[in-house]
């Protein structure tokens, strides 16, 4: 593809902008007294409301132009056929097959993959039943009750995220913690109130190298040794999310007990494989099943809805609208469930891990804006602190509001006021509140320009019946292939990020400074804040 800002539909939509970007919501409503029912999509249980953007049909025609110059049928093709699109690192991108049924066929280096999938996914069930049953025991005879997941990044990300969002779901006997910070802290408050005895890490680290999760982990060993005595207990008391037999096999946990997955899937999509076993053991086999379920469907509409029905092609090209063309540098994602509290901090690796690049496919530096911002709070708590930013501030930041129609804990009228919260921001947002409206209300003039709203702040509004394990698949895969859609757009490679290397290398150059008084051969800041630390230490 010619480079994207020197495409003619990428010079038409700077013009189109030029006549639009004045155009306020209330015009555009006018103008197109049907735009609530041209500019929403309905599939797979999902309603998508668009309608609250600045954008029209021209709009969305050329954004639909630019995802068809750019390729981005064919690319989708070449990631769910297991093509190596991961350029950068000579890999295929198959996290769609992790939730593909058992009679799908995806061939990787002319090897189907699917066997070993399900043999994996069927090796977690038998072992989540075993813990759930309370027939896994410690090394003591003790049944396991808690169980804590320890990783980093991806391999703590989604299954915290998941946990809590699919809370309801959960067998409530079972103790489920997550350790990730190399801070110490994070695992002395995750064990402080545990039983070693009673306690089952799961170490998830694909070359079980990883700092921050061996660190962890070392220690989680520690702690179960000095309780129990034993390095045999170790077998009893960890399993491995790993490939690394060697190191699993050292560490001393038995090898039967290591769980695989492969190098065609990103740590930030893994959530789905054998990184997802915390969550098979919270939640049991079939509603696991059904989330895969969901993000299966979602996995289809993306790959077989045209364009003008995507809800993840539809997503992604608004990003970029606001991105590049309006000069957003943010997106907030609002869930209206506080099941979701956690589901904003999971999109920020899903989204800035994958497209913060500034360099194209062919190694050039891009000429336009990449990446988006993503953040976010559940409602009605976003409400009482930043909303008042983004309804009177200067920036411009387009939100994602997410709701369910049915609430899983129904407490009096609770969650009509929560459902009526939603909609009157993303109305109140869109069509704020004039000079003439608030000097109506008899307000002194004093301060009538203090209670304006100019409104004009676009927001797309997803609702669902209500979270499920197949609700939350949908929603996490409408959002990865809104990833994947920018990144084909931008001409990028969403599934590396080189760009987390670089401090991982110097932590370990001056992690030796710290534990001794060798003389210091670094720039003269981090000289001068090691020689602090350590008369501190």
């Amino acid at each position: 593809m010619a480079k994207l800002s020197g495409l003619n539909t990428w010079k038409e939509l700077q013009s189109h902008y030029e006549k639009i970007k004045n155009l306020h919501l209330r015009e555009m409503f006018a103008l197109e007294p049907d735009r609530a029912e041209t500019m929403a999509v309905e599939e797979e249980g999902v309603y998508f409301d668009y309608s609250k953007h600045r954008a029209n049909g021209e709009t969305m025609s050329l954004l639909f132009k630019l995802a068809k110059e750019a390729g981005l049928r064919e690319k989708t093709e070449s990631m769910f056929k297991g093509e190596k699109i991961n350029n950068t690192e000579g890999r295929s991108v198959l996290h769609i097959a992790l939730r593909a049924p058992k009679t799908a066929k995806i061939m990787v280096d002319g090897k189907d993959v699917m066997p070993g999938v399900h043999a994996t996914l069927d090796k977690m069930a038998a072992f989540s039943e075993k813990v759930r049953k309370g027939e896994w025991k410690g090394y003591t005879g003790k049944t396991i009750k808690n169980i804590v997941n320890i990783g980093i990044g991806g391999s703590d990300l989604g299954p915290v995220m998941a946990y809590e969002a699919l809370k309801k779901y959960t067998q409530r006997n079972l103790v489920f913690r997550f350790v990730s910070n190399i801070d110490d802290t994070d695992f002395a408050e995750c064990t402080h109130d545990l039983n070693p005895e009673e306690t089952l890490f799961i170490v998830a680290s694909k070359t079980f190298t990883t700092l921050e999760t061996m660190t962890n982990a070392h220690t989680a060993r520690a702690w179960v040794l000095k309780a129990l005595k034993d390095d045999k207990a170790i077998a009893k008391h960890f399993v491995a999310l790993s490939t690394n037999a060697e190191e699993v096999s050292k560490f001393g946990i038995d090898t039967a007990n290591m769980f695989e997955f492969w190098d065609w899937v990103g740590g930030r999509y893994s959530m789905t494989s054998a990184i997802g076993l915390s969550n098979m053991i919270a939640l049991g086999a079939d509603n696991y099943r059904a989330m895969l379920g969901g993000f299966h469907k979602m996995d289809e509409h993306f790959r077989t809805a045209p364009f003008e029905k995507n809800m993840p092609v539809i997503m992604a090209l608004l990003g970029l609208w606001y991105a590049d063309f309006f000069g957003a540098e943010t997106i907030a994602v609002l869930p209206y469930e506080q099941y979701l509290k956690r589901f904003p901090a999971y999109l920020q690796q899903m989204t800035m891990e994958s497209n913060g690049k500034t360099v194209t496919n062919e190694g050039e530096r891009v000429t336009y804006q990449t990446g988006s911002i993503y953040w976010g709070e559940p409602g009605t708590n976003g409400q009482h602190s930043f909303y008042q930013l983004i309804h009177q501030g200067t920036k411009l930041i387009p939100c994602e509001f997410i709701a369910f129609g049915k609430s899983l804990n129904p407490t009096g009228n609770h969650h009509d006021l929560l459902m009526a919260n939603v909609f009157a921001q993303s109305a109140a947002l869109a069509f704020g509140k004039t000079a003439d409206e608030v000097r109506a209300e008899k307000t002194p003039e004093n301060l009538v320009n203090h209670k304006v709203f100019e409104g004009n702040k676009p927001s797309t509004t997803i609702l669902m019946e209500k979270l499920t394990p197949e609700a939350l698949g949908k929603l996490i895969a409408l959002y990865e292939h809104c990833v994947f859609t920018q990144s084909v757009i931008w001409g990028i490679n969403a599934f590396d990020q080189w760009g987390v290397q670089l401090g991982k290398v110097l932590a370990g150059k001056i992690a030796p400074d710290l534990e001794s008084d060798s003389q210091l051969k670094h720039d003269a800041s981090t000289n001068a804040l090691i020689a602090k630390y350590r008369k501190i230490k």
